[in-house]
């Protein structure tokens, strides 16, 4: 019997680690959720930030920063792209603050030191159990 609780327990705990979508997948967050840099730049570059599937927040929206200004408001499974300036850039996820529930109401700051060129970057919203939410770079 403790066997089949620890075994339990432990399937619990995993069900709440993101898992990163197949790209068939993925939807573009709505328009009306894309807050910034989104005016293409003949010398820019861009970032493109998809969100995990998972349990965790999964009924809440997740503040993408750039350069500490939300940009965009995304949900389970999306994808946002933003057009940036060429050097380095903070690309970071927050709470949002626009949603007036329980979500908007915890901790959440992360954040990367992205050296932006001409081209696409892309980065991943991952949850985990025990770190809860990071944004990470997306292996190719």
């Amino acid at each position: 019997m403790r066997l089949i609780a620890a075994v339990l327990s432990v399937a619990l705990l995993a069900g709440c680690s993101s898992w990163q979508p197949e790209a068939e997948f993925i939807k573009p967050v709505p328009a009306e959720r894309l807050l910034g840099y989104q005016t293409p730049l003949t010398q820019g570059g861009q970032l493109t930030v998809n969100r995990d599937f998972g349990g965790m927040g999964g009924g809440c929206y997740v503040a993408i920063l750039v350069d500490r200004q939300v940009a965009a408001r995304i949900g389970v499974g999306e994808q946002a792209q933003f057009q940036v300036p060429v050097g380095t850039r903070v690309l970071g996820i927050g709470i949002d603050e626009m949603d007036d529930t329980l979500c908007g109401m915890g901790r959440l700051r992360r954040e990367l030191a992205v050296k932006v060129t001409p081209g696409t970057q892309q980065f991943r919203i991952l949850s985990d159990n025990r770190k809860g939410f990071d944004i990470v770079p997306l292996s190719p």
